[in-house]
């Protein structure tokens, strides 16, 4: 679902500087200055509406985390629900930009997790090179990740997911705890997205895997 365009996004964001960052590419190599940490950065690929990353950096203050997001509709939902959240240990941050500038954003070996939720599968054949999992954006994942990182990955699209998991293959990315129907297990998510929430209320699999990168 496409939302609207709201008159004055951009000043409306402006309101929340130093949670969210317009201009990524100048804060590379800064995040331990933002963070006033060096705890470990994980990053969430289209954030989305927000709830999974700010569930997760709520649960878990020893890690810091950043969203990306390139619809600035969509970010402000984000930020708002982050601000709401009211997160003491402030271990979370929003880039407004694009996933395949990734490495403008982060040096080399910065990250250790991404989180892909729900990512646009781009079922046409003639849009591959639009997916998050599309080989030439592996490879500039793998440039910004470190040694033994993680990529999560969840969808509620078979055929991306299936798609995907080629892909980790053939770019020399190890793969565990692949599954068919997340919720149907003991083991589950820590947090969940409004679309992942939405999808298991009508009873619709959850797919997800986790890929790592050989050392």
């Amino acid at each position: 679902m496409r939302l609207r365009r709201k008159a004055g996004i951009k000043e409306k964001l402006q309101q929340y500087t130093g949670l969210l960052y317009f201009e990524p590419e100048c804060i590379k190599t800064k995040w331990a200055e933002i963070f006033a940490n060096n705890k470990p950065i994980h990053v969430e690929l289209g954030t989305g509406k927000g709830a999974f990353l700010t569930a997760m950096a709520t649960k878990n203050p020893r890690i810091n985390y950043v969203g990306l997001e390139r619809v600035p509709e969509v970010m402000w939902h984000a930020v708002r629900k982050t601000q709401e959240a009211d997160l003491k240990d402030e271990n979370i941050r929003f880039l407004l930009g694009d996933a395949e500038k990734l490495v403008d954003y982060f040096a080399s070996g910065e990250i250790e997790r991404l989180y892909l939720n729900f990512s646009d599968p781009w079922p046409k054949n003639r849009h591959e090179k639009r997916r998050l999992t599309y080989p030439e954006m592996l490879r500039i994942y793998k440039k910004v990740l470190k040694d033994n990182a993680e990529i999560h990955f969840k969808t509620d699209n078979r055929s991306f997911f299936e798609y995907s998991l080629h892909a980790f293959v053939n770019e020399g990315f190890s793969l565990r705890r692949i599954t068919y129907d997340l919720h149907a297990g003991v083991e589950r998510e820590n947090a969940m997205t409004e679309y992942e929430t939405r999808f298991v209320s009508l009873g619709q699999p959850i797919f997800r895997c986790e890929a790592l990168i050989r050392s």
